[in-house]
């Protein structure tokens, strides 16, 4: 990825639930019933491969066609502390993440088909 590119992203540190720090990129903020969410997702950093390299001999024609990526959805709520800063907290309603997943999974969807009718 291009330095530019990396400058143009959204990126925020995290912690996940063992502890270590993740580097996650905002994906997209959504609102659902009148609160605001946002898709999170695993930062992409070096080139598209993974490998981190300048040149790379990483045979590509292995890759799987689908790569995984890992979405969270997580709550928006602004910071207490500070104006202008916001705090992303898990959802811990089951049912409502479950309805949650299948809006962001229906937007991205529309989006693929508008990207296939170009």
């Amino acid at each position: 990825m291009a330095a530019e590119e990396m400058e143009d992203q959204d990126l925020i540190e995290g912690v996940d639930e063992d502890g270590n720090k993740v580097l996650l990129e905002v994906v997209r903020y959504f609102f659902y019933n009148g609160e605001e969410y946002v898709v999170l997702g695993d930062a992409q950093q070096g080139d598209e491969c993974g490998c981190h390299c300048d040149e790379c001999d990483h045979n590509h024609a292995d890759d799987d066609d689908e790569e995984t990526v890992n979405l969270y959805i997580m709550k928006v709520v602004p910071s207490a502390d500070e104006e202008d800063t916001e705090e992303f907290v898990p959802v811990e309603d089951e049912d409502l993440l479950g309805k949650l997943i299948e809006v962001v999974q229906t937007d991205f969807e529309k989006e693929a088909e508008l990207e296939d009718e170009e």
